[in-house]
């Protein structure tokens, strides 16, 4: 009995079973929502996981506004970007980046998860972020998640 008594199952793209999750951002914590929603988009809770394609779920997450952050990061953290001119690096703070677009947070925390290659990519495209609680997937029928239970 030299030969394997099984052979290893890889999803792919027309294997995975995609699933719409509801998160609610109300009061948590931006790095530790931002880790468990990675999870989720990798695809890490399933039990077919596979490193190397999209298994991972289609996350919504709602009240993004209503994060926050540990001891004095709203006006010390430093959020740097640059516009592509000479001299035109910018700096804003977690404070003033909730006032103009508050869904940007939690894209960059989230994104600063995912693989930085090609995956990574497509795996940025399955979240959605909402400042309110409205989001426009009803049709999806997503099911709410409880991140106290994600580890």
């Amino acid at each position: 009995m030299d030969a394997l008594s099984y052979k290893t199952k890889f999803v792919n793209k027309a294997t995975s079973n995609k699933e719409w999750l509801l998160v609610d951002a109300e009061n948590e914590v931006v790095g530790r929502l931002a880790s468990k929603v990675a999870m989720l988009l990798r695809g890490k809770h399933k039990t077919s996981y596979t490193p190397h394609s999209d298994s991972g779920s289609n996350v919504i997450i709602i009240n993004a506004d209503k994060v926050r952050f540990t001891g004095k990061k709203m006006t010390d953290k430093e959020y740097v970007r640059y516009t592509g001119y000479q001299g035109g690096q910018r700096f804003t703070t977690p404070k003033e980046l909730m006032a103009k677009k508050p869904t940007e947070i939690l894209t960059h925390a989230i994104h600063g998860m995912l693989p930085k290659n090609r995956l990574g990519r497509v795996l940025n495209t399955n979240v959605r972020i909402f400042a309110g609680t409205e989001h426009g997937h009803d049709a999806q029928q997503p099911k709410k998640v409880d991140l106290s239970k994600i580890k």
